[in-house]
């Protein structure tokens, strides 16, 4: 083995030890720092949780269990804001067992949660699945890609007015889209999505939201790009176009909210962006 091979190999294992080792020293950082702002703290089965939402008509925090074989949690505030929650699980689908549980969306209209399901470590596993948000019964469970050759991780899932699910690529760099019975219809690709530098790739679209006038926003995490598309056509004709911000990268961008039609706020590495468009 050549010197310059071993060079290689050695730098490469150094470029993940710190990609790796600088978020973790931000999170013990952050736990230990007094928060700015009012924290709802709850005791967990686990150690990582990947999406949290406020189910509205149950008056309870819904959470993602990204480790633990995933599954889907809930936290029941009580009167008193300064006590501490109990994660109580919902749902561990034995069928995905090995995969994480990632990104959810409650479709209010027709009483169920989406989630998209993904292998995290080998990356050749992703997956949708519906539950009804009453009795946590599966409505469906559509597989998007399993022991394939090509890399992908569902990651997060957006549903527009009609029910249709729209399903963001982390590893493969594209959207599956879903109808409203579980059906896989068509995917969303477009040179855009992928940004020049390969380690701009190594997560790419990520958070995902739907506009009710027929267009959905994603990040690309790892180069801080919004993308904007338009899906009235609903085929794979979708438009897509980068979104100029200005006042700041949105590079690290996690998870998408829309705060109103014309806000959504980006949350990731920490803190939080307000887009105005």
């Amino acid at each position: 083995m050549s010197p310059s091979c071993c060079s290689g190999k050695y730098s490469v294992a150094l470029f993940f030890f710190i990609l790796s080792a600088v978020p973790i020293a931000y999170i013990i950082s952050s736990e230990k720092a007094v928060p700015s702002t009012h924290v709802i703290s709850y005791h967990s089965s686990g150690f990582l949780r990947e999406c949290a939402k406020w189910d509205d008509v149950g008056r309870r925090f819904l959470v993602s269990y990204m480790d633990g074989g995933g599954g889907i949690g809930e936290l029941v505030p009580t009167k008193d804001s300064d006590d501490v929650l109990k994660e109580v699980t919902l749902v561990k689908d034995v069928d995905l067992a090995g995969n994480s549980s990632n990104g959810f969306v409650i479709d209010r209209h027709r009483n169920r949660l989406l989630l998209a399901v993904g292998d995290l470590l080998g990356n050749r596993y992703s997956a949708l699945v519906a539950y009804d948000l009453s009795t946590w019964r599966r409505l469906f469970l559509t597989v998007l890609s399993s022991h394939s050759k090509e890399i992908t991780y569902a990651d997060d899932v957006a549903v527009d007015t009609q029910g249709n699910a729209y399903v963001s690529d982390a590893k493969g760099g594209k959207i599956w889209v879903v109808d409203v019975n579980g059906k896989l219809v068509y995917t969303i690709r477009s040179p855009l999505f992928t940004t020049p530098g390969w380690y701009n790739n190594f997560v790419s679209l990520n958070g995902i939201v739907y506009h009710p006038e027929g267009f959905l926003i994603v990040i690309h995490t790892f180069s801080g790009f919004l993308y904007k598309i338009d899906v009235t056509n609903g085929d794979v004709s979708s438009k897509v176009t980068v979104i100029d911000v200005s006042g700041g990268s949105l590079r690290f961008g996690d998870g998408l909210e829309f705060l109103s039609p014309t806000k959504i706020v980006v949350a990731g590495n920490g803190s939080y962006s307000l887009v105005k468009f």
